[in-house]
């Protein structure tokens, strides 16, 4: 009996131990790499857990959801004009900032900390000339969005985490269609992993009539480790380079309908002005890694605007292809400037330590924190994770609203009358750490009010949660919204 062979024996004998002997040198493996990556603790931990206590599926759950590309720049904005020329213009705003009349301008120099801060993590230019229009539901939303691409004379640039085959999507697919057999240069970029459902025939329509169609980073072995846990999450429609459109609505028809519930309602931007210069800006940069094409040097997509109105806006990108969490400080930055009123509308509450102190420490000092989250979720996990936070907020003063009419998955904060940011990025982790996302920060204080006349709107319809009825609730939910906090890191 040959040497060969006896290792063949062994293995079919020794076959389980050998594999137990495979998941402990990539369970120590990964465990290593986590220490030397100097995450948070908390994250950390959790991975070394599961990677543990669960063989084999602990390692493949890391491999698509562990791996952390914000540092190592999953996708790279160097050499590319567009994005050095706002770096450019960025770094020239911050230096006027000091010098020039923008701090006689009372509602800019009122939240001159985050306009710099945004400047600084992620060159967001600041604009006036602004005209901003609010949206609070699908059907108004669907409706001005079509009657821009109808329009539009020069360019269509759409870009939606989700698109359905359905009522909604087809409206928008026949414009699109439509409009590019008419000249117009049309451009579709949709997420892979949103548009997973999304049939091969809805894109063959299109790219037959000269649409140019791109997804978001393909989930294709082996790469999919890499890009699985990477979504593009912004929602961008940009019309001739003059109108934008950004906020929380994908186009699926459950946003007019409310799908599974009795209504859904929502929160969308449209926007003409200087700003949407910054929104174009973000989508050629999206449409760069999908397609190598560089269009941002054509100047036609920033042609000159000019609007009746002049409000201040920042749009602002984050993601993996930048080196800070932009949102999320800017979220946090807002938190803590806070004197009088903080309104967040959310439908998933899962916030990093950071924002959750500001929220808790904001609401300690005297300032009135109102925190609305849906009664009933289009997820299960997030939404007993969302529940998790309620008995700490709660102690903390903080006042927690159930939205009841339907469900409201708006993203939106407003601050002191003054302040709004409106977009796409929920407060989870998700969003505020790995998604692109996209969001516009507003310093106006008519935008403002206009925003938070309709969240007084919609606490009407809302139950503010007792602290003593909360903590009655049974030993099994308290069970559930524990351990689904504890997996929370993972996703």
């Amino acid at each position: 009996m040959d040497f060969f062979h006896l290792i063949w024996l062994w293995l079919h004998s020794n076959w389980i131990l050998l594999l137990w002997g495979i998941n402990f040198i990539a369970a120590i493996i990964i465990i290593l790499t986590l220490l030397l990556r100097h995450l948070d603790p908390v994250k950390t931990l959790s991975w070394m857990i599961v990677v543990i206590l669960l063989p084999y599926i602990g390692i493949i759950l890391y491999l698509f959801f562990g791996q952390y590309y914000r540092k190592r720049k999953m996708y790279n904005r160097k050499g590319l004009r567009d994005a050095a020329v706002m770096d450019t213009l960025g770094k020239k705003q911050i230096m006027q900032l000091n010098i020039t009349d923008w701090k006689e301008v009372e509602k800019v120099a009122e939240h001159k900390n985050i306009i710099t801060l945004l400047l600084n993590n992620s060159r967001a230019l600041l604009t006036g000339n602004n005209r901003v229009e609010v949206f609070h539901n699908g059907r108004d939303t669907f409706a001005a969005m079509k009657e821009s691409i109808a329009a539009a004379t020069d360019s269509i640039h759409l870009l939606s985490y989700i698109i359905d085959d359905d009522i909604i999507g087809n409206e928008i697919k026949a414009l699109l269609i439509q409009k590019s057999q008419d000249g117009i240069e049309v451009r579709l970029m949709y997420d892979d992993v949103g548009c997973w459902h999304l049939p091969k025939r809805y894109v063959k329509e299109l790219t037959a009539a000269g649409v140019e169609v791109y997804s978001f980073a393909k989930v294709v072995f082996p790469r999919m480790s890499r890009t699985l846990n990477y979504r593009n999450h912004r929602k961008i429609l940009v019309v001739d380079g003059k109108i934008g459109f950004l906020g929380g609505i994908n186009i699926a028809d459950r946003y007019m309908t409310g799908g599974i519930f009795d209504s859904w309602r929502d929160t969308h931007l449209r926007i003409e002005g200087q700003a949407v210069h910054s929104l174009q800006a973000s989508f050629l940069l999206d449409w760069f890694f999908v397609s190598k094409k560089q269009l941002g040097q054509r100047l036609r997509f920033y042609p000159p605007v000019d609007t009746d109105s002049n409000q201040y806006v920042q749009i602002v990108p984050s993601g993996p292809d930048s080196d800070w969490a932009s949102i999320m400080q800017a979220y946090f930055s807002a938190i803590t400037q806070a004197k009088k009123h903080i309104y967040i509308l959310t439908p998933y509450f899962m916030p990093n330590d950071s924002i959750l102190s500001a929220i808790k420490i904001a609401s300690l000092s005297g300032v009135d924190v109102k925190l609305m989250i849906p009664k009933k979720s289009d997820s299960k996990f997030t939404y007993w994770c969302t529940l998790s936070y309620v008995s700490e907020l709660l102690e903390a003063g903080v006042k927690i609203y159930f939205y009841k009419d339907g469900f409201n998955h708006s993203k939106v904060i407003t601050v002191d009358g003054s302040f709004a940011a409106i977009g796409s990025a929920n407060m989870d982790s998700r969003s505020l750490e790995h998604n692109f996302e996209i969001s516009a920060m507003i310093y106006d204080k008519g935008i403002t009010a206009q925003l938070e006349e309709q969240i007084n709107k919609d606490l009407k319809t809302s139950r503010l949660i007792r602290h003593r009825r909360w903590n009655r609730r049974s030993l099994w939910r308290k069970l559930f919204e524990g351990f689904s906090r504890l997996l929370s890191p993972l996703l």
